[in-house]
């Protein structure tokens, strides 16, 4: 076998070269072992290093790898009893330092194990009943801590998980002891509380609560009946422990080590604020794994049992986490997947639930963009079809859809088309050309095509929509410089020409800046004002600069100086960022990236862009353009990374200084131990140690003392750096809510007499705008895709207009995007929450205002003072609850 021993076990159960591109699973597996077999004496210690890494890197394969250790185990017992051991270690350290794919995974690795009689059943029935006793204990008021119901959902989710592996084993071997950790199953699901998290949906609801829908825990054990209902026959899920089964069934079977479960976090306080910190830390530690997107219509999908999809979507997400940086093996990985039947619409559905994903992805939104163009690649024939009919099925629901993803589809889509020359049937979508303005199919094309043009140039995206010319007028203005004292012949002699072609020569004549700042304070801002000399300087500095980023950012590095000196306040920041958005009114690219750069540079706040973007004419545009949100972005995001970039700067340097000080007390002391060793020279005690060594210890102790010194000092500037960036985040916090809240209540409609909260949508009679279009019709509505009759607007199918209004879509857009902070931002919200509700959130606010604020911490209402946060769990008991013990 010309193939070496790993990539036999990295290629098992796959068609390819390394076995012939046979799919024949017990082929391969007693090729492998025969190999292995002939490699233990002289490889045992990194074959068993191997086949656990295969196991926690490969686990959709692990039916393969429990074999291969199982038929190990007939004659090296001592081999399997390590596995076992150390898997429970592993296991063991997973639970407390809180590794959750390591727990699931490992878990999933036992039974797989269990299967090949490596490890007793009872021993697997143990572990679920400590998991289940720890899960039970944790939603105990007395005991536990119900804020912490996400850990205890995470260790019966483990479970659940684990089942459609190794359920029909234990259903064969221990049916008993297996029903009693389904009835625990049971107990634990009817005393949690249901979680509805409508504001993490990717598509938007009307109807607030929606207590009947099953949540991803409730689902999930729904799913497992079935499959215990059916007999425990899972097709996903390989089987090729049953071909060896006579041969496995004489090894012998190893107990596992009873395993333990780190106690609940206690909480000391009864304070709403710190129960509900404590519910976000830990939704953040234990965060659902898997947000369904059900992009296509049932006739289309796979036709699959409810716990075959389950099993192949773990499968999915697993090769995306664990490949996550090598494209070509994750596209490879996900396309060879040991089923029996065709997945590629779930593939692309959970692939586009990741990307989706609210608050934010797994991984950086590139690393789907780039498997999903891999896959395109890998299934020619197959997979390019699919993801049209998701790109038009999403694009069908548009309306309905989270702001948030929203952006991350357009930024997703655009930048997939860039990378098969633009090509898509525009035509389909030509009719968006005659909905109105602020219609959100229309934006999505407008928004396309403006990040297309990023990518590539106009003309080529001009060329690309050809067969589609009624889309020309959603293409934005060619990108150029709107630069006001462009010289000719008829303006050369005002004021304004003059100075500026000033500036130009001095600047061509490297004049420093100093004499730059005296120029404007003498000749300019005594005879025309400071915001004169404010659009001369930076509509001349800017189109100095204008010819690439590279020069723009040259510009503001070299006379940023000037900048800072004209703009001392926000109100002339303020005018700043007009000019800036003047000169470049053309490029929202440019735009967005001069505003960042300033920001960066300390020319402009971020007080002041929040002010600027939440000024009239930027405030029109929130629900027609992404220009005003994307600064907004920029400025909040920078603010923040800044705060988590100086902590981890404090960490590192915390752990330096442990160091030094430790470096320096060593040097110390071998200094004075060398001074204290003394000789007899005549009768007289004298120095044993020879001068120049000394000196020598003597100048390290004094340079580590010194290097202890400045990493101190050192920290005690971060700290101040850190306490001032949260004081400006603090404050930055306080004026982003408040704009938001002022700029919806004018336009709000109010809530009406009887308290019943207006509908945006179409069709509620509650909402009267002056600005309303009455004469645009109603959409056709697909049904397809399993939707509610009044919500998914077939944009596709409909070309009479959007029934939506101007003011209703702008409050629609304006709620969503406050809801897109909330949710980003939970973590520095919660952190001011007190003084949100005393400072902010003050008299009558609006409730779709308090609701879209709060989404994030999962609070849907809210009094107006004092803080409440919606209820917590109440009273869990374990009354009826069987944890089943150790058998």
């Amino acid at each position: 076998m010309s193939a070496g021993w790993r990539t036999l076990l990295l290629r098992i159960g796959d068609r390819c070269p390394e076995y012939g591109g046979s799919a024949d699973h017990k082929e391969h597996i007693e090729t492998c072992y025969g190999v292995l077999s002939r490699e233990y004496e002289h490889s045992r210690d990194a074959i068993f290093e191997f086949l656990l890494q295969c196991a926690e890197q490969l686990p959709h394969k692990i039916p393969f790898f429990g074999v291969l250790i199982g038929l190990l185990n007939l004659e090296n017992e001592d081999f399997a009893k390590d596995i076992v051991d150390t898997t429970q270690a592993k296991l063991q350290d997973a639970l407390h330092t809180e590794n959750r794919d390591r727990i699931r995974i490992l878990l999933r690795f036992l039974s797989g194990l269990m299967c090949s009689k490596v490890v007793v059943p009872n021993s697997i029935i143990e572990t679920f009943e400590t998991l289940l006793s720890s899960a039970a204990t944790i939603l105990d008021e007395e005991t536990g801590n119900p804020s912490w119901q996400p850990r205890a959902d995470f260790y019966v989710y483990c479970i659940l998980a684990s089942l459609p592996w190794g359920g029909p084993e234990l259903f064969e071997q221990v049916p008993d002891e297996f029903e009693r950790v389904l009835v625990g199953i049971q107990s634990y699901i009817s005393i949690r509380r249901h979680f509805d998290d409508i504001a993490f949906s990717v598509f938007e609801t009307d109807e607030g609560h929606s207590p009947n829908k099953k949540d991803f825990i409730e689902d999930l054990w729904e799913r497992i009946q079935i499959l215990s209902r059916s007999g425990w026959k899972v097709k996903s899920v390989p089987k090729p422990h049953l071909s060896f089964e006579a041969q496995l069934v004489a090894g012998k079977s190893h107990r596992l080590s009873p395993i333990s479960c780190p106690p609940p976090n206690l909480s000391p306080t009864s304070s709403e604020i710190l129960k509900g910190q404590e519910k976000h830390e830990a939704d953040l530690k234990y965060p659902q794994r898997l947000r369904r997107l059900h992009i296509f219509p049932t006739n289309k999908a796979e036709n699959m049992q409810p716990v075959d999809r389950f099993v192949v979507e773990e499968c999915i997400l697993d090769v995306l986490l664990f490949f996550n940086g090598c494209r070509k093996e994750c596209a490879f990985y996900l396309v060879s997947l040991p089923v029996s039947f065709r997945y590629e619409y779930l593939m692309a559905e959970t692939i586009f639930s990741q990307l989706l994903l609210l608050p934010n992805p797994p991984f950086r939104p590139i690393y789907y963009t780039l498997v999903i163009i891999d896959l395109c690649k890998a299934l020619p024939g197959a997979f390019p079809s699919v993801v049209v009919g998701a790109v038009h099925a999403l694009f069908d629901r548009i309306s309905k859809m989270d702001m948030e993803c929203r952006t991350r589809l357009i930024l997703w889509f655009s930048h997939h088309l860039s990378n098969f020359q633009f090509i898509w049937p525009w035509q389909e979508w030509s009719y968006v050309k005659d909905l109105p303005k602020w219609a959100p199919q229309r934006v999505f094309v407008q928004e396309v095509l403006e990040r297309e043009i990023r990518l590539s140039y106009f003309e080529k995206i001009k060329q690309s929509i050809e067969d589609a010319a009624e889309l020309e007028e959603l293409l934005p203005p060619k990108a150029g410089p709107n630069f006001k004292f462009l010289s000719d012949e008829s303006n050369e002699k005002t004021d304004g020409h003059k100075l500026s072609k000033e500036l130009v020569g001095m600047v061509r004549g490297k004049k420093n800046t100093r004499d730059i700042i005296l120029w404007v304070e003498e000749q300019i801002i005594p005879t025309n004002g400071a915001e004169f000399a404010l659009d001369v300087v930076i509509q001349t500095l800017l189109d100095i600069g204008s010819k690439s980023f590279t020069h723009l950012i040259t510009v503001l590095e070299r006379y940023g100086q000037i900048i800072s000196k004209l703009c001392p306040n926000e109100e002339m920041q303020l005018l700043l960022m007009d000019e800036v958005s003047a000169y470049w009114k053309n490029s929202t690219q440019m735009t967005a990236i001069a505003i960042d750069r300033m920001m960066g540079y300390r020319m402009i706040s971020n007080l002041a862009i929040v002010k600027w973007v939440f000024s009239p004419a930027n405030v029109e545009q929130f629900h027609v353009s992404d220009r005003p949100w994307e600064i907004l972005r920029n400025a909040v995001s920078k603010t923040y990374n800044r705060i988590s970039d100086l902590r981890k700067e404090i960490q590192s340097l915390k752990k330096g200084l442990q160091v030094a000080k430790e470096a320096s007390a060593n040097a110390i002391r071998e200094l004075e131990e060398a001074k204290s060793v003394l000789e007899i020279v005549e009768g007289q005690p004298a120095p044993a140690e020879r001068p120049g060594r000394l000196r020598r210890l003597q100048a390290y102790a004094d340079k580590a003392k010194q290097e202890e010194v400045s990493m101190e000092e050192s920290l005690e500037a971060k700290g101040a750096l850190l306490a001032r960036a949260l004081e400006e985040s603090k404050e930055l916090l306080k004026l982003l809510f408040k704009s938001f809240v002022d700029v919806l209540t004018e336009r709000l409609p109010t809530v009406s007499a009887d308290g019943e909260i207006p509908n945006l949508r179409a069709g509620d009679q509650n909402v009267n705008f002056a600005a309303r279009d009455l004469e645009t019709a109603t959409m056709e509505i697909d049904n397809e895709n399993g939707a509610d009759k009044n919500s998914e607007p077939n944009g596709q199918n409909t070309k009479d207009g959007y029934n939506v209004g101007e003011l209703e879509q702008w409050c629609l857009c304006t709620l969503g995007y406050l809801k897109s902070f909330s949710r980003q931002y939970a973590t520095e919200i919660w952190s001011h929450i007190a003084m949100l509700d005393e400072e902010v959130f003050i008299g009558d606010i609006h409730p779709l205002i308090r609701k879209a604020a709060f989404s994030g911490q999962r609070v849907h209402q809210r009094s107006s003072s004092p803080c409440c946060p919606e209820a917590l769990p109440a009273d869990y008991s374990k009354n009826g609850f069987n944890s089943g013990g150790s058998s």
